[in-house]
This record gives C-alpha cells, sequence and structure tokens, in this order.
C-alpha cells in the first residue's frame, strides 16, 4: 500500500468533538513507525555521524507519515483545555493484528477503559508480514471517528511503539501447533517477551503496566519482568480474567441467578489446565457458595473441569479461539485497575509472588486475589480461606509454573535452562 497518497495533511475543521467538548481537541495523528537501516561509510567517524544523521532525519519523517484526519491540527484555547482534558495516556499494543486486538482496540477508544473523558494514543506493534494489516486497522479506527483517540502509530519495532508507553497490552504470541511441546512453545514465545521486556524497559514509562497476554502466559510475564529490571515487578500482569469470567458464568448458571451475584471469584495459579477456580471463597448474593450450592461433586469436579477446559471446547464449537471475550478479560482487567474494587469484593490476576501471604512460592507469576483503589495499583487479599482440597490444588499449579521456570531460565539471566514439566497440560484454547 502507498502511503504517501495517505499521508497529506487534511483541511482544517472545526464542529464538535463529542464528550470533549465544541473546540476541545489536539493534534491526531497516525504514524508509521518501522526500523530502517543506514548505509556505512569506510570512516569510522563519518559512519557514526551518517548513522545518527539519517537516524535523526527519518525518525522525524516518520512521525510525521499519517492519513485522513489524525492528520487534521486544531488550536485549542489554554483555559478551555485545563477544563476538558486529562493528560493523554499511551496504550501500546502488540500483536495489533490479531483477532483480540481486532475487538479491543475499538473498546479502549470509545473510553470503556479510561472514561469518556480521558485521550488516548494507541500504538501498534505488528511484524513485516502484518504491518499491510495494522495500516487496515489504523483505517479502521479513523473511519470509526472516536473523539477520544488523538493518535494513533504502527510499527514493528518494540523500541519505538513502546516508547512512553503508560500501558503495554502483549498479545502478540507464536500459537501453539500440532506436534509442538510445550517446553518448545515456552522458548519460542518467551524469547519474544524477553525482547519486548528488554524494550520496556528502555523506553516505557517508569510506572507502565503491562498485562501479558500470549501464552503461556505466566511464564512470558515472569520472562519480561526479569528482562525489564528498572521497571517494579509489581506492575507485570499475566491474563487471567477471562477465566475468571468463565467460572462466575457457570456458578450463575448452576445457582440459577444473573452472573453479576457472583463475587469473591479467584482463579489461582497458572492459565493453563491446573488453574484453580476457588468455589471456597467465592459467594453468590453475598452467600458462600458452598452454602447456595450444596452438590461438592459437582463443584470439585465438574465445575473446575469446565472452567479449566472451556477454551478447547469453545474451539471444537467455533472453530476457532476466543477472540471477543477475551478482549472483554483484558478490558475488565484494566478497569479493575484504574477502578476502586467494590467493598469486600476482590478480582484475580496473574502477579509476581514474591512477597506473597498465602506461602505460594516465591518468584514466580501466578494469579491470585487481589484489591485496587483504582490507581492503577493493587494489593493482595489476606483474608482468604483455605482448605486441603483447594491448597492441594494450588500446589499443584505451582509445581507446574516452577517447573516452566526452569525451563526457560536461560532467558531470565538465570543460567541453563532444563526442562523438567510434571506433565505436558494443555492450555486453556489449544487443541
Amino acid at each position: 500500500m502507498d502511503l504517501s497518497s495517505l499521508a497529506r495533511p487534511q483541511a482544517l475543521r472545526g464542529g464538535s468533538t463529542g464528550a470533549l467538548g465544541a473546540h476541545a481537541a489536539r493534534r491526531r495523528s497516525v504514524q508509521l513507525l518501522r526500523p530502517r537501516r543506514p548505509t556505512f561509510r569506510c570512516s569510522v567517524e563519518a559512519a557514526k555521524q551518517q548513522v545518527q544523521g539519517t537516524l535523526a532525519a527519518e525518525a522525524e519523517a516518520a512521525r510525521k507519515e499519517c492519513f485522513g484526519v489524525f492528520c487534521t491540527t486544531y488550536d485549542l484555547e489554554a483555559d478551555e483545555k485545563t477544563k476538558s482534558w486529562k493528560k493523554l495516556v499511551n496504550v501500546s499494543v502488540s500483536g495489533a493484528a490479531g483477532m483480540i486486538s481486532n475487538h479491543l482496540l475499538f473498546k479502549l477508544a470509545s473510553g470503556e477503559v479510561f472514561g469518556q473523558d480521558q485521550p488516548i494514543a494507541l500504538k501498534l506493534l505488528g511484524s513485516e508480514r502484518s504491518l499491510q494489516a495494522l495500516e487496515g486497522v489504523a483505517m479502521e479506527l479513523e473511519d470509526s471517528l472516536y473523539p477520544l483517540l488523538r493518535e494513533v502509530s504502527i510499527g514493528i519495532d518494540p523500541y519505538v511503539i513502546f516508547e512512553d508507553a503508560d500501558w503495554a497490552l502483549l498479545i502478540g504470541a507464536k500459537p501453539r501447533g500440532p506436534g509442538v511441546e510445550r517446553a518448545a512453545l515456552l522458548d519460542i514465545n518467551g524469547q519474544i517477551f524477553a525482547e519486548q521486556g528488554k524494550a520496556l524497559n528502555a523506553v516505557a514509562s517508569r510506572n507502565v503496566k503491562v498485562i501479558v497476554v500470549g501464552n503461556p502466559c505466566n511464564t512470558n510475564a515472569l520472562i519480561c519482568l526479569k528482562n525489564a529490571p528498572n521497571l517494579p515487578a509489581k506492575n507485570f500482569h499475566a491474563l487471567t480474567r477471562l477465566d475468571e469470567n468463565r467460572a462466575k458464568c457457570q456458578l450463575a448458571l448452576k445457582a440459577g441467578v444473573f452472573y453479576d451475584k457472583i463475587s469473591n471469584m479467584t482463579i489461582w495459579g497458572n492459565h493453563s489446565t491446573t488453574q484453580v477456580p476457588d468455589f471456597l471463597n467465592a459467594k453468590i448474593n453475598g452467600r458462600p457458595v458452598k452454602e447456595v450450592i450444596k452438590d461438592t461433586k459437582w463443584l470439585e469436579e465438574d465445575f473446575t473441569i469446565t472452567v479449566q477446559k472451556r477454551g478447547g471446547v469453545l474451539i471444537q464449537k467455533w472453530g476457532r479461539s476466543s477472540a471477543a471475550s477475551t478482549a472483554v478479560s483484558i478490558v475488565d482487567a484494566m478497569r479493575s485497575l484504574v477502578t476502586p474494587t467494590p467493598e469486600g469484593d476482590w478480582f484475580s490476576t496473574g502477579v509476581y509472588t514474591t512477597g506473597n501471604p498465602y506461602g505460594i512460592a516465591e518468584d514466580i507469576v501466578f494469579s491470585m486475589p487481589c484489591r485496587s483503589k483504582g490507581d492503577g495499583d493493587y494489593e493482595l487479599v489476606k483474608d482468604v480461606a483455605m482448605d486441603d482440597f483447594l491448597w492441594g490444588r494450588i500446589k499443584k499449579s505451582e509445581a507446574e509454573l516452577i517447573a516452566e521456570k526452569r525451563c526457560v531460565a536461560h532467558l531470565t539471566g538465570e543460567g541453563n535452562a532444563f526442562c523438567d514439566l510434571p506433565g505436558d497440560t494443555m492450555l486453556p484454547g489449544e487443541m
């Protein structure tokens, strides 16, 4: 696709910008940011100067590449600006041309996560193969006329796309194909997240919030945070919110209530079939689940297995992995961090275990119950019940994650890798 025809500035326009007020608007730009290789001369000093000059010139040129309405610049009076705008939030998304992102990006642009008075910039990371598709994504975002969406950038270099990121949603990963062992998948995708961790460490906001979606997401999140030593380990999450949502749905169906009556639902452990949906601490209409659903066999067997294998069943029915519901769960996970948790409730997310109050092994990423004040941070919930059944399941998932950690030691700076996975457990959604 020839971007030059799309890069011409459009005529200035007036008119309403929706929720941001009649004149409240900023520069909206779609930038095509791709790494380019400079040519070299024989002289070392000349080459150094040429490289620096070329990179600076091309970086400036890249920032000017935009198309359509995102090239339009509006003038904004200073007093109106302070009344109408919050500081722009930069959201970087990897795997931005994929099916999950195809649902997610439009939810982000519409204000579902940050609210109707929060402008955002979307920075979309793809690959050489998906770059043309990314251009199509940017065009669809443009055509959707979201007043909150002020900037869109696309590119294939994480060091460019992650620059100043306030949120990094790491979705892109290689799917597990036929005959690919779990250990091989850990290594293949682990290399992707090691590189992305280094990029975040170098250029992202120092308080960036990172949500890892690409599987195996717990160990990918561990790899990512280990390669970003200058960022708080606490800020890295592995997405287990879809598992929580699935568990709430199953409890609601069994109890004959609507799903908003389910609270205090925890997913413990790994995003795999060793995950532990916790019915001991969950509540239905404020009552313990075991008081409402007295069928213990169903809770321990059918409920648990259904949640663990829901993704695989969906593939059999639908012919593809869950994308829309995954996008919804990413929005839910983000909102749980930017909205105060309702009194007495909590949510699930995979976080770094060092310092946890439960006795779970340290230095892994493990899904646990959390609360937030709505400031992007969280705290682990301390007042949870534990019995032998729940603890036994938790230890099984813990053992799997410790084994995965040994498999990727070469990617976390902890020596040579040694794989002794306790079983080739399937990830939710794998065939």
